[in-house]
Parts: C-alpha cells; sequence; structure tokens
C-alpha cells in the first residue's frame, strides 16, 4: 500500500521568505518626533515632581507660615524677600487682608507707590470698615503728590473712626500741600489732641512757620525735641523761627546743637 499523499498547506512562518516594506522620510521623521515627545513629558513629569519636593522642603507649608517670614524680613528691612513671601501668603489665601496690608508697607518703604495703593485698596475692599487701611493709602497717594485723593481718603476714614489721630496728619498735609494752610493748621491741632507725638507736633509746629507765627512755632519745636532731642533738623528748624523774631543767641545756639548731633 502506498504512503498516503501528503498534502501541501501554508508554508512555515519562518521558511517564509522576508518582504522588506520600504521606509519613508515621513516615517523616519514620524518616528522622531514620537520619541522627542515621550523624552519631553518624561522630563516634564520630572520638573513638575522636583519642584514640588522642593516646595515641600524648603517652601512654607501655609499661608500663615509665609505671612509670618514675610513680617521678620519686613522689620529686617529685608524688602524684596519680604515680598516674596507675602506673594506666597496671598496665592495661598487670597483674601488675607494682612498679608496685603503688610506686603503694601514693604512697597511703601521701597518707593513704589502704585503697588503700595494696589495692596491697601485690596484691605479696603476685604475689610470695608478699615480705617488704618484707607489713611495708608491716602499717604502713598500723598507720595505722589496726588493731594486730592489723599485728602478724600483721609475724609474716608475719619467717617469710619473721628479718633484716628493719623488721618487728622494726612488730612493736614495734603491740605498745606496745596495751601490751605488754616484747614491744615486746624487738622494738625486735632492731631496733636489725640496724638502729642514728635511728628504732630514738628508738623504743627512747620505750619506755624509757613503762617509767620514764629512764636508759636517755637514752643511746638520745643515740644517736638521733649519727645526726642537728638533730632538735628528740629533745632534747625527751630533756629529759622528764632531768627524770625531777632532772637539770634537762640538760633545760633539751636544751628550749634544740630550740627553737633550730626557730626559737623
Amino acid at each position: 500500500m502506498s504512503d498516503p499523499e501528503i498534502k501541501s498547506g501554508p508554508a512555515d512562518a519562518a521558511s517564509m521568505p522576508l518582504v522588506e516594506i520600504p521606509v519613508t522620510a515621513e516615517d523616519v521623521e514620524r518616528e522622531q518626533h514620537k520619541r522627542l515627545m515621550k523624552w519631553l513629558a518624561v522630563a516634564l513629569l520630572a520638573i513638575l515632581a522636583g519642584g514640588t519636593l522642593y516646595q515641600g522642603l524648603t517652601g512654607p507649608h501655609n499661608a500663615r507660615e509665609a505671612f509670618d517670614a514675610g513680617v521678620r524680613l519686613l522689620k529686617s528691612t529685608r524688602y524684596d524677600q519680604a515680598i516674596l513671601n507675602f506673594n506666597r501668603a496671598v496665592d495661598l489665601q487670597p483674601n488675607f487682608a494682612e498679608a496685603y496690608r503688610m506686603r503694601g508697607r514693604a512697597y511703601v518703604a521701597q518707593s513704589k507707590s502704585d503697588l503700595a495703593i494696589r495692596d491697601f485698596s485690596r484691605v479696603a475692599e476685604l475689610e470695608p470698615h478699615d480705617a488704618p487701611a484707607l489713611t495708608e493709602r491716602g499717604f502713598a497717594h500723598l507720595e505722589k503728590k496726588e493731594y486730592a485723593n489723599a485728602v478724600a481718603d483721609a475724609d474716608r476714614a475719619l467717617a469710619q473712626d473721628p479718633n484716628l489721630g493719623r488721618a487728622y496728619n494726612l488730612r493736614a498735609t495734603a491740605r498745606r500741600s496745596q495751601g490751605d494752610l488754616q484747614p491744615a493748621l486746624d487738622d494738625f491741632t486735632r492731631a496733636v489732641q489725640l496724638e502729642p507725638s514728635l511728628d504732630n507736633y514738628f508738623q504743627r509746629a512747620s505750619t506755624y512757620q509757613q503762617m509767620g507765627e514764629h512764636q508759636l512755632a517755637i514752643a511746638d519745636f520745643g515740644r517736638a525735641l521733649d519727645e526726642d532731642p537728638q533730632r538735628p533738623h528740629t533745632y534747625f528748624a527751630r533756629a529759622e523761627s528764632r531768627a524770625a523774631v531777632g532772637d539770634s543767641a537762640g538760633a545760633r545756639a539751636d544751628i550749634s546743637a544740630g550740627r553737633k548731633i550730626d557730626g559737623w
């Protein structure tokens, strides 16, 4: 009996001839682009993970920590670093009124009045009855010689707190700069009554001096020196009024005292 016929079937894959598939320039470019995008994705994830880790290790963990660090830096006059911490605080807690206030003060220290006004305005939005914030914004306007805005902020502050001496000082300074000497004097007098401080006495004395009331100016310069006898400019200012009333000896004595403190 003959062997059964073996029928031919599909050739074994190993024995099949290799067929070369043509590769175009577009295929190569597409593959390179895929590899590049994968590499960029991995690198981006690594950067993000590293940044998160770094922030976790070195950055403030919450808004209060950032704020407290900013206050410490502000007190040590490291204004740029303080501002960075206040930035962090408001990023973490956008309604953190005190962080805006302290950042505003740091900007004032850097004479960046526009940025200070922006921050004090934010405080006023968050705390509508915050008279000190309006006063601080007014002084920033004063720095820019925006006297009408300064007076307006003082008026708003005093409407909320009629006993805020600093607001009277603000309004008086702005009014004096506008040439309104009598209203300025009235405000400085009220400021002195509420807060008998060196600055209030000095500013009222300067107003008396501009009005030609030199005896009254001399008296207030004396009160300012009682508060702090180491301010040379107060002696020099009083010397002007003493000279104006014919007290040459007193004027010379004040000039000598001021120069001694200044190291002349």
